[in-house]
């Protein structure tokens, strides 16, 4: 029996047509996040595993990943507090992230990845009512050595969510033909 959740394509989050920056930011980030949840729905652990070669990349991986890329931004870079588990004692060395997605159950992964989006949203609600858009992240850019800022933030999470959520939509499709 699989413990794949279902999702509902009817409920998934629509992006605001008419609306200011933050809520035309955070709609369509919520709509990439909630597409990669549709494209990880109904799957097996083994289904979540599968690969469509060339490419390694799983849809367990995927989720796992962007749970990490999560934590990544709104953790580590905005609030400087870290890593947020299993993240904090990772190897960066390797792909650990979407290698170890393979022994994650359906259950395990979407819990990592909602909660990592919880803790993601919190920041930014957070940051809202302290500066808005233009509030500053912790941490410097070790390549410019300027901050960014949650604005900047926001679009780069919608940019990566749609690059994986198309590779998502190949692996998908190779899983059991399920295309949209």
């Amino acid at each position: 029996m699989s413990e794949a959740q279902a999702f509902d394509t009817d409920a998934r989050t629509e992006a605001p047509l008419h609306g200011d920056e933050v809520a035309v930011l955070r709609g369509m980030l919520a709509y990439q996040r909630d597409t990669l949840r549709w494209k990880c729905a109904g799957l097996t652990q083994e289904q979540l595993a599968m690969t469509l070669p060339p490419s390694d990349l799983t849809l367990g991986g995927l989720m796992k990943h962007l749970a990490l890329v999560e934590s990544q931004w709104f953790d580590h870079w905005f609030r400087d507090a870290g890593f947020a588990p299993p993240f904090d004692t990772m190897d960066w060395d390797t792909d650990w992230d979407i290698d170890s997605a393979r022994h994650d159950s359906p259950k395990e992964l979407r819990a990592l990845f909602d909660e990592a989006v919880r803790r993601s949203d919190a920041v930014v609600d957070e940051a809202l009512q302290r500066g808005g858009l233009e509030t500053q992240l912790a941490l410097a850019s070790p390549q410019t050595g300027e901050t960014f800022t949650l604005r900047w933030i926001l679009a780069h999470m919608i940019e990566e969510y749609a690059r994986h959520n198309g590779h998502a939509d190949l692996i998908r499709q190779s899983v059991d033909g399920q295309t949209g």
